[in-house]
């Protein structure tokens, strides 16, 4: 037998032993194939589909006092304790039950206005009701919270149609979420005049604005909070790597090798330093940071010492079409630039998922994704949806949240459609006849 006849032979046995291996064995590799999809069309099943359909959802419509004078600082505190809500699920509530890893928890704010009349909502879980008022007339004893129906049902569910079309866009950081916004405090001339907040809240601006629509005009504002912590999204631990970069702190890789070399100078008879580098080398790299870079540093590390939510806000501006106005549907857009910074971060429109196509097919597309902003308006879900976390999401604090959304410190001298409370509540007299 010549070698190449052998070589045939062996290598003609080799491929008909694999190939009756594969024949028997094929469908061990379907498991390797069919994992991810199956875990998450499984995912996607049990939370939203078996889970999510059981939890009941209320609206909250909130009527706030005519003058409040701490209006930053008591919602502050009111969204810092809505955190506790939080509820994060085991690995049985997750795969058994559909619990999502942080759970339904979101908490909805809502500013709408409806041919100019506004109204401030809060779309809560049923079963948090109580907890949520107490915190609200904790803070603001004579605010009045009623249940109402959705608002969003009492237009046509097909727009866009022939007499209702929408605008609709996502508002998102500009930067890595540890870097805040410019906060409730930048708006103060003085701590000591709290008062001062009255005259320097963009709030008022917003309200004025949105009170202007007209009749066929809507715009609905919607800021979605969920509590989190660091071991759902690791927001905390990217906030210390960038304030170690920011201070120029050394890492721990970076310090072995400057000692490395210190070392091998020292056995080759030289100095490590000379004098002047010595020195140089006794000064905390916090010490050589610019005014500017101490800035973000500090608000760096005070934004992650604070709780987190998981938040993205959006805005729809509906409209017929003998009523549109094209700067109303940037009214939103407009209001969050009263709290960008160069320095530090900035809310602007996420143009992924805006209504507006440039290239092909732009008039199915523009539908479709019009159809899609207002679903997941009125269901309250991510843009991502049934992706959680990722683009056109953002982690916002307390004081951020509060910043942006607030009741207006002065309702009464604000246009007539704002609601407010004009009257104090008094319990009756105690002298008063029974009879």
């Amino acid at each position: 037998m010549s070698v190449i006849s052998f070589y045939d032979s062996f290598f003609g046995l080799i491929l008909s032993l694999l190939w009756a291996f594969f024949l028997t064995w094929w469908w061990l590799i379907l498991p390797f194939i069919f994992y991810f999809p199956a875990r998450f069309f499984h995912l996607w099943w049990i939370r939203w589909e078996v889970w999510y359909k059981e939890e009941k959802w209320i609206l909250l419509e909130m009527i706030p006092p005519a003058e409040i004078l701490k209006p930053y600082m008591a919602m502050d505190d009111v969204i810092t304790a809505l955190w506790p809500i939080y509820d994060g699920a085991n690995w049985r509530e997750k795969w058994c039950e559909g619990e999502m890893d942080n759970g339904p928890f979101w908490v909805s704010f809502e500013v709408v206005s409806i041919a100019g009349q506004l109204h401030f909502y809060m779309r809560i879980l049923k079963d948090q009701k109580q907890f949520v008022e107490a915190i609200f007339h904790t803070h603001y004893p004579e605010i009045e919270i009623f249940e109402v129906e959705d608002y969003t049902q009492n237009i046509p569910q097909n727009i866009p149609n022939e007499e209702l079309d929408i605008y609709g866009e996502y508002l998102s950081t500009s930067k890595n979420s540890a870097y805040p916004i410019r906060t409730y405090k930048y708006f103060e001339i003085r701590p000591e005049e709290i008062a001062q907040e009255k005259k320097l809240d963009p709030f008022a601006n917003l309200m004025e604005a949105m009170a202007k629509l007209k009749e066929g005009e809507q715009l609905w504002f919607q800021i979605v909070l969920t509590p989190i912590n660091n071991n759902d999204i690791p927001w905390v631990d990217e906030g210390k790597k960038i304030a170690d970069q920011i201070a120029k702190r050394p890492e721990s890789s970076g310090r072995k090798s400057v000692i490395g070399e210190m070392l091998k100078l020292i056995f080759m008879g030289k100095k490590p330093y000379s004098d002047e580098e010595k020195a140089e080398s006794l000064i905390p790299p916090e010490m050589k940071l610019t005014p500017g870079e101490k800035e973000k540093l500090a608000a760096v590390e005070d934004k992650i010492g604070k709780v987190g939510f998981k938040t993205y806000m959006r805005s729809v501006y509906i409209y017929t079409k003998d009523a549109y106005v094209s700067p109303n549907k940037r009214i939103p857009r407009s209001y969050m630039a009263h709290f960008s910074t160069n320095s530090l971060n900035s809310i602007r429109d996420w143009s992924k998922e805006k209504t507006k196509i440039h290239y092909f097919f732009r008039k199915r597309r523009l539908y479709t994704r019009k159809r899609k902003i207002f679903d997941l308006y009125v269901r309250r879900l991510p843009p991502l949806y049934p992706q959680m976390w990722g683009p056109g999401n953002m982690i916002l604090s307390a004081e951020e949240i509060a910043t942006i959304f607030h009741f207006p410190a002065n309702a009464a001298a604000l246009p007539a459609s704002v609601p407010r409370i004009l009257a104090k509540k008094a319990t009756p007299p105690p002298n008063l006849p029974l009879d």
